[in-house]
């Protein structure tokens, strides 16, 4: 960690500069992971752990920062750079933990953080946010914060990005459900499942004619069944996918890029680039 944060740029003067940016923020970083959630704390944190830090960081010298040096630590960091160079070092770490295909699928998905330790300030604003995570290991890619008065449509194209997306599967909720998504996901060299819900009344017509009416030759189409038991009930699924839909889509001139497969079973329906559905 304190290596990674050498890589961060320094906004402070060097004049009267006392620690160095890296050690302040590595002292940080343990101590609001070791639960402290104020400066003060954190300030604590540290007096009481100097030795273990002595020995465990280099550069540690017999004095240590104040609440108020750690604040204008703080203030001087581009707050993007730090979350960039983090989910860099956690994505390398868990690296070396994944399986074959683990990192293959990834979903996007938004949320609203309310405090829930309430250790925040009750006038507190809620704050949106939209995140991209591996499925499989839950390792955060990139996370992005919505303001109060734009939506999550407005944020999704930061995080779908070649460096994110290449090679992998997007899945998102319906809500992303736009051409312009596809187009660029496609253009990040990435492939998606997404569903066609009622925000995209067209489209869900579209697919529910096309394999109302399937045509006589359906040798693209491809079948599979799911069966899932719990809660005292028997749910059983049946996905047909079919390429066909490519050209479909293409003449009614709605601009969906590349080939969709359709759940249709179940009353939503997704649509994929290339092979295979998720319902």
């Amino acid at each position: 960690m304190y290596a990674a944060m050498q890589q961060l740029t320094d906004g402070r003067r060097k004049q009267g500069t006392r620690y160095p940016l890296a050690l302040v923020l590595s002292y940080v970083l343990l101590a609001k992971a070791a639960g402290a959630t104020s400066l003060q704390a954190i300030s604590e944190w540290i007096r009481l752990r100097a030795h273990w830090l002595q020995e465990m960081l280099p550069g540690v010298g017999e004095s240590f920062p104040c609440a108020a040096t750690s604040s204008k630590v703080l203030r001087a960091v581009d707050a993007e750079q730090v979350n960039a160079v983090l989910m860099s070092l956690l994505t390398r770490v868990q690296a070396a933990e994944r399986e074959a295909g683990q990192q293959q699928h990834i979903a996007v998905d938004g949320k609203t953080l309310r405090g829930t330790q309430h250790h925040v300030a009750e006038d507190q604003k809620k704050v949106h946010q939209i995140t991209m995570y591996e499925v499989h290991t839950g390792v955060i890619l990139k996370e992005q914060v919505v303001q109060e008065k734009e939506g999550e449509q407005r944020r999704i194209g930061e995080l779908l990005q070649p460096q994110w997306v290449k090679g992998r599967i997007v899945s998102a909720d319906a809500l992303h459900t736009h051409a312009s998504v596809c187009s660029r996901i496609v253009a990040s060299a990435g492939d998606y499942v997404l569903f066609a819900k009622g925000n995209q009344p067209t489209l869900q017509e579209d697919l529910q004619l096309f394999f109302s009416e399937p045509s006589t030759d359906c040798r693209d189409w491809r079948e599979g069944e799911t069966l899932d038991k719990g809660h005292g009930r028997k749910e059983v699924r049946t996905l047909v996918a079919s390429t066909e839909l490519n050209d479909f889509l293409g003449e009614s001139g709605q601009g969906w890029p590349r080939s969709f497969a359709s759940d249709a079973e179940s009353p939503k329906r997704c649509i994929a680039r290339r092979s295979g559905c998720m319902g």
